[in-house]
């Protein structure tokens, strides 16, 4: 019989292998709905998105407001137009009065240079409606269209008035209210991260000695506690956070105590498996030396076994200090409190988007503070 040549079993593997990947790929593309020219295509729409979250709301000033108005009857005939103002800061309108629908002009003259302002209809029951937010000149001018709206007509001979608002910045910079918003939550993360990892490291460390083989593992009793250890840190590790703090939220009600629960919890089986695996991994050349001399197990441990894994142990917690940082952000958006929780409502309130942009860079610095620290001792330990 005419054996295969490997040439071609090889081709033929390969050509299975690539086909399958094809497969695989295509069946992923359609389940995930990929599609690259809407993301382009579209690109424009996340703009505004974007730049607000580039520029976070850090520095503010106290403001003096000022506010000038002019009457503005619609329609015509229905109250006393404005007396025309010649000069010093003024409101003028390009008509003194106007029919429901009308447009016209709104300019401002001799305000304050450089500042912001709001244009706003004062109805006669002293009602307001935004009409535009804006800024003067360098000559204190600014310029706007409006509408001559049915909701700002005269009522009983009275008319609307436009009001121009005038906030003009007064002393130094200081920290915006967002900027201490964020920094007391990024503590509140911080130490969410801290007291959890360290809860933690308390109980994984124990039980880690239990899930390693080369300590526990001798004899059935030995054998058994080393598989229910494994299977306690396995279950454990097999939630996400994200779970374990809506279960903390639900039971416990929003707020960094759920939210260092969770973290806690996911942090023990995490850290109890990098810990036992440190301990299966140590040079047992020590361990014979110390059963030689007819120590008991106990003291085998903190002689022969302690020694070589405080480095790893060391460099486990302060890493996983920084992960649980990184985490304890996204489980605020389900009520695990500290940052994440603050950027979730700014996101979700539609116009605080410099803010959540303040707490996006809150995070990525501490992070990358965190991460620096922790290669510092990693590599310290080494």
């Amino acid at each position: 019989m005419k054996k295969t040549p490997p040439n071609l079993k090889r081709l033929f593997g390969s050509t299975l292998v690539i086909a399958i990947l094809i497969f695989l790929y295509t069946v992923s593309f359609r389940l995930t709905q990929v599609d690259f020219v809407r993301l382009f295509r579209d690109a424009y729409k996340a703009h505004g998105f974007v730049m607000a979250f580039l520029t976070p709301d850090l520095i503010t000033h106290d403001y003096t407001t000022t506010i000038i108005e002019t009457t503005f009857p619609i329609p015509c005939d229905s109250a006393p137009a404005a007396t025309p103002v010649e000069s010093g800061p003024r409101v003028v309108t390009s008509v003194a009065c106007a029919a429901v629908k009308d447009k016209f002009t709104i300019e401002g003259f001799s305000l304050a240079p450089n500042s912001d302002l709001v244009i706003r209809w004062r109805f006669p029951d002293n009602g307001i409606l935004t009409i535009i937010h804006t800024t003067t000149d360098g000559n204190g001018y600014f310029t706007t269209g409006a509408d001559a709206k049915q909701i700002a007509a005269s009522v009983n001979g009275v008319a609307s008035r436009i009001q121009v608002e005038t906030l003009v910045p007064v002393g130094g910079p200081k920290p915006s209210q967002a900027f201490k918003d964020v920094t007391e939550a990024i503590m509140v993360t911080i130490f969410m991260s801290l007291l959890s990892t360290t809860i933690a490291t308390i109980v994984a460390a124990p039980l880690s000695f239990l899930a390693a083989s080369n300590i526990t593992k001798r004899g059935p009793l030995g054998t058994g506690v080393y598989y229910i250890t494994r299977s306690f840190f396995n279950l454990i590790r097999s939630y996400d956070p994200l779970v374990m703090a809506s279960v903390f939220a639900f039971w416990l009600g929003f707020g960094p105590f759920a939210g260092t629960l969770a973290l806690t919890v996911v942090t023990i089986a995490s850290l109890g498996k990098l810990f036992s695996e440190a301990v299966e991994g140590i040079d047992p050349g020590p361990i014979e030396a110390v059963q030689a001399t007819g120590a008991n197990r106990f003291q085998v441990v903190v002689h022969a076994v302690i020694p070589q894994i405080v480095p790893d142990f060391v460099s486990y917690i302060v890493y996983h200090w920084d992960i649980n940082v990184r985490i304890s952000t996204v489980i605020g958006f389900v009520g695990g409190g500290g940052i994440g929780y603050y950027l979730m409502t700014q996101i979700n309130s539609m116009i605080g988007y410099h803010k959540a942009g303040t707490a996006i860079w809150a995070i990525i610095v501490v992070v990358w503070v965190l991460d620096f620290l922790s290669a510092e001792v990693r590599k310290r330990l080494a």
